[in-house]
């Protein structure tokens, strides 16, 4: 069977889908791709279906090698990757021939990069996906980053891969932004005009601190009237909550499915792959929209999403 060896892991590097939605009330967040429209376009460049498990790259990538021929596509942030030595562009299709070394190098501009193959990497489901869950140890390679000497089955290499890129110029509305879209939060009312006020019109800066489970940021005080306890109930994904230091905390794809703190406000569905590519020490802002205009955008997002085709531009086979 087909095989990708790991030579080197990278600093954070795991198998990701989609991610298994539906476990929250037993207390399993979904996981999955932090970026998953990028994640969903590398499979679908390579023929893929959107949710075929791929390799996800935090910050500093990995060196990977293919034991037969495939095609591969890499999208997300720039970590520089190179075949034998060469340099491989991303968005686009290459064909690799058996025994290719992969190599990524730390990231130039976002956070995650993703690398999908023909065929995808096979793993057991864990609840019906493979997707790592790295707090709790589940899916994918034995629930944890992979490791130097990895070996994973992949799909078999097909022939029938239409030479495909997708331009930058097409990718615009999908970019990496620092202007986060949000709708109101269940708990805003318990927050004066003031705080409410500081938190839209303020900066805030990713910490270190910040990881699969949630963002945490760093800026002025938002300070809640009901005080910054209240009871537990179930918490959604891109919900910023505020602690009792006033500081906010963006839940993100491996987060509590409760939480006792209050909800100022959500990021917008079309924004939450944007929370996986952002870099520790990234300055961002926080920008309020209704319901109304949050739906409109996601249903632009899939329309564009389910038609790659509008995205997509034709290349030569003898590029690949």
């Amino acid at each position: 069977m087909p095989s990708l060896l790991v030579d080197a892991p990278g600093w954070l590097t795991t198998i990701q889908d989609l991610g298994r939605a539906g476990y929250g009330a037993l207390g399993v967040s979904p996981s999955g791709a932090a970026d998953p429209v990028a994640f969903r376009l590398a499979n679908l460049l390579v023929g893929n279906p959107s949710n075929t498990p791929a390799l996800e790259m935090t910050l500093l990538g990995g060196s990977f090698v293919f034991s037969d021929s495939t095609h591969i596509a890499i999208t997300g942030a720039d970590f520089a990757p190179t075949v034998n030595g060469s340099p491989l562009e991303l968005w686009r299709v290459h064909k690799v021939s058996a025994g290719s070394k992969i190599v990524f190098g730390p990231t130039k501009d976002f956070a995650r990069c993703y690398l999908a193959c023909s065929g995808g990497v096979r793993v057991p489901l864990f609840l019906g996906s493979a997707s790592t869950h790295v707090l709790s140890g589940l899916g994918g390679c034995n629930g944890r980053a992979l490791r130097k000497g990895d070996v994973l089955p992949v799909g078999a290499p097909s022939e029938d891969v239409v030479a495909h890129r997708i331009p930058s110029a097409r990718l615009h509305s999908l970019w990496p932004r620092k202007v986060l879209r949000v709708t109101d939060g269940p708990q805003i009312d318990t927050f004066s005009e003031q705080a409410r006020r500081a938190f839209f019109r303020s900066k805030f800066r990713v910490t270190e601190q910040s990881d699969r489970t949630g963002l945490r940021l760093e800026g002025p005080a938002i300070t809640c009237q009901a005080g910054g306890d209240m009871i537990t109930e179930g918490v959604p994904l891109g919900a910023i909550q505020i602690t009792p230091s006033g500081q906010p905390i963006i839940l993100f794809v491996e987060q509590q499915t409760t939480g006792g703190y209050p909800k100022i406000a959500n990021v917008i569905g079309v924004d939450l792959h944007r929370l996986g590519q952002l870099r520790p020490r990234t300055d961002i802002r926080f920008e309020r929209i209704s319901l109304r205009v949050a739906r409109a955008l996601w249903i632009d997002q899939e329309r564009l999403l389910n038609h790659p085709r509008q995205l997509f531009h034709e290349i030569h086979r003898h590029q690949l």
